[in-house]
């Protein structure tokens, strides 16, 4: 066959680089990008015939039979075209015509067809990817919504800290998806250039219309230069950095809700059926779908890397190398993070937090030292740090007499002050420890913007839910831009009457 798809190789590939090579990236490329190919052969159909090189009736018998082309058939067509989806792509198309068309690819390449074909994938997973990230993020916000008063320790360096809310936890999520999706949005816009009709390196030499055909093919411009265009993957770059950067922010929670989850704290809970057992211990109820998906957040890093790597130190022109080997991981990462975020919604979806831990939680800990510091200075003149060193010493104490935050020590805290140089009468000192150690208090201490108070938890959540419908608006047309496309092709070609 290779004597009669180019006349300067005239024998067929070895059964080995069949084996090893050819017919696994022919199955790959059936698989994820056949539905792009017959897209971009029906717009160089509509600019052949824009062009004059064949007539209707020509455009639309090739309209039609592209339409037919299925995996099966394209199957068929392999072991006659070098395993190469392109050209049995063509090939499957030429047997069916029941005349010839002899312009049919005159001036055309492969290197901009698979070029283009694959940014036409990732768009389409970005997209997929998109609408998977605004589930998840409906599910965290969802759930901050019903557990703005759920009070539950906050931690820094590993130790609890501050006393937050379950809903302004679970709203830093909801922001952080919220995030993602933006930057996968700029992702999209960036590489949203057609690289059709840049050829094998240097452009065409009939007059293509790259503005139309980009337009034909849901891009938003075409790619400016024919070299750009065959020589560049930063897409795959792009898109494999976006998930990477998901499941870094991902895993972080997963982490959070993993140690959580565990016997020590026992703060929250999963339905048996997202639940799993020990073998042994009959006592256990594990939860091993916490560490299947942060596991499965590491493997997208290493996807991003293995792009990376694949391009480091290539020519900057069309590359096998660049455009196959490199790239042999993307659909496999968009997978992966498509299963990460799906598997995290039904988590989300399923989460039983458990009040009574949480607040007991609260509750055992001396989280009222920092308002107990900020009310010596505020209310009795304390310089801060002094206070700090006050409040400090205070908490010290109680801890080693055995004290809970709620069985005050007045006196203890007068002693302390006195020590200091600073004087705090009895009725003062239990006012102050009575609402520093009140943990239900806590939250409603905080005003500022973006704190834990539920108030201004529920103004940021408000904000996110208008940011989420934005993003889904931003995200709908540029869909919206390819279904249009696809429709005025079909027009092009008569494949469509103009009131479809």
């Amino acid at each position: 066959m290779s004597g009669q798809l180019s006349g300067r190789v005239t024998e067929d590939p070895s059964a080995l680089v069949r084996e090893l090579v050819l017919d696994p990236q022919f199955r790959y490329e059936t698989r994820t990008l056949l539905p792009s190919y017959v897209a971009i052969e029906k717009a160089i159909v509509a600019e052949y015939l824009r062009m004059d090189l064949i007539d209707a009736e020509q455009a639309r018998t090739l309209g039609g039979l592209l339409d037919d082309v299925t995996p099966e058939r394209i199957e068929e067509a392999r072991q006659q075209n070098l395993s190469d989806i392109a050209l049995a792509l063509e090939r499957t198309v030429t047997e069916g015509l029941s005349a010839p068309v002899p312009v049919w690819h005159v001036d055309r390449s492969r290197n901009d067809l698979q070029a283009c074909a694959q940014v036409m994938y990732a768009k389409q997973r970005l997209r997929e990817t998109a609408g998977q990230l605004h589930a998840l993020a409906d599910a965290a916000r969802r759930l901050a919504e019903r557990s703005v008063d759920v009070l539950m320790p906050g931690y820094t360096h590993f130790q609890s800290a501050q006393v937050i809310s379950a809903g302004f936890y679970f709203a830093a999520l909801d922001e952080r998806l919220l995030r993602r999706s933006r930057r996968l949005l700029l992702t999209y816009d960036a590489i949203d250039a057609c690289p059709l009709g840049a050829g094998a390196l240097s452009g065409q030499e009939l007059a293509w219309d790259r503005e139309r055909i980009a337009r034909l093919l849901g891009f938003e411009r075409p790619e400016p230069l024919a070299l750009t265009a065959v020589a560049s993957r930063e897409w795959a770059l792009e898109a494999t950095a976006e998930l990477g950067l998901l499941g870094a922010t991902l895993s972080r929670f997963c982490t959070d809700l993993l140690m959580w989850a565990g016997s020590e704290h026992g703060f929250l809970d999963l339905p048996d059926a997202l639940s799993g057992i020990s073998a042994s211990m009959p006592q256990k109820k594990n939860f091993p779908l916490l560490e299947r998906i942060r596991g499965k957040t590491a493997h997208l890093a290493a996807f991003h890397v293995d792009a990376l790597l694949g391009q480091r130190n290539t020519p900057y022109t069309n590359l096998v190398e660049v455009s196959k080997e490199a790239g042999a991981h993307v659909a496999q990462a968009f997978d992966t993070g498509r299963d990460v975020l799906r598997l995290f919604t039904a988590v989300l979806e399923g989460l039983r937090l458990r009040e009574d831990k949480l607040l007991a939680a609260c509750e055992k800990e001396f989280f009222g030292g920092f308002t107990l510091a900020n009310q010596l200075t505020l209310r009795h003149g304390i310089p801060w740090r002094t206070a700090q060193v006050i409040a400090g010493g205070y908490v010290l104490a109680a801890v080693r007499a055995g004290h809970t935050p709620e069985e005050h020590a007045p006196d203890v805290l007068r002693e302390i002050a006195a020590g200091h140089g600073h004087t705090v009468d009895a009725v003062d000192a239990e006012a102050l420890l009575q609402d520093a150690f009140d943990v239900r208090r806590a939250l409603r201490r905080m005003s500022s913007a973006g704190s834990a108070h539920p108030d201004r938890v529920g103004e940021v959540l408000a904000a996110q839910q208008q940011d989420a419908k934005v993003l889904a608006d931003a995200w709908a047309v540029r869909a919206d831009a390819v279904r249009t496309a696809r429709a005025t092709t079909n027009r092009a070609l008569g494949l469509v009457t103009s009131t479809e």
